[in-house]
């Protein structure tokens, strides 16, 4: 395992208090942005479509029961030793803080890009590691074929290896109450803060 690998597992080790990553894994590969302009934070308004996928208690999940909401989306895939668990544990610090904030209106969508690795089970386990408040956070999974949408609806290109190696654009979307992306957020390298700051941002403005 790389020195950086090394390093983001003590990462996340700090920010949760407890070492949650797994022994062995996949390594995680990103994808690099295709432009410039994709790198860190970026500003967009692209409209959500609807979809269908299942959350990790087997339930259906549509991601119009969000509307009316802030949303946050990730993905994300298990047996990632390095950047996934980092993008999750930043997402549970968010959660724990919007908590804190007594803010109700707002959900976290964690959505596997590796499906024949991730079932609810495993999903399940993934989140309680966490310690993920599954009233506000829904990690799905489904086929490759229903989640190939999803991930081209968001622009996430995911491959996998013959080893089972995956890779795919480290992508954290925060979607605002009429169903819009509105702020992007590419790699591992941004902060809690600044989400949170759009966040309040986005819960200011008139739905």
């Amino acid at each position: 395992m790389s020195s950086k690998s090394n390093r983001s597992q003590v990462l996340v080790a700090i920010l949760l208090g407890t070492a949650l990553l797994p022994s062995v894994g996949s390594s995680h590969i990103p994808i690099p942005p295709k432009e410039p302009s994709e790198i860190g934070r970026r500003v967009v308004k692209k409209a959500v479509p609807e979809f269908k996928l299942t959350d990790q208690d087997g339930k259906p999940f549509q991601f119009s029961s969000t509307r009316g909401k802030l949303v946050l989306v990730t993905f994300i895939f298990t047996t990632c030793p390095d950047v996934c668990p980092l993008l999750t544990a930043k997402l549970a610090a968010i959660q724990r803080t919007m908590e804190a904030k007594k803010m109700r209106d707002y959900s976290l969508v964690s959505i596997t890009t590796d499906p024949e690795q991730d079932d609810t089970a495993v999903l399940k386990d993934y989140a309680n590691r966490f310690k993920a408040d599954l009233k506000r956070w829904s990690f799905l999974t489904g086929s490759r074929q229903e989640l190939t949408k999803v991930w081209k609806v968001f622009g996430v290109h995911v491959t996998k290896t013959e080893s089972g190696q995956v890779q795919h654009t480290s992508l954290t979307t925060l979607v605002d109450q009429q169903s819009n992306r509105r702020v992007d957020y590419y790699g591992d390298k941004w902060q809690e803060a600044e989400v949170l700051k759009d966040i309040d941002w986005l819960a200011s403005v008139k739905k």
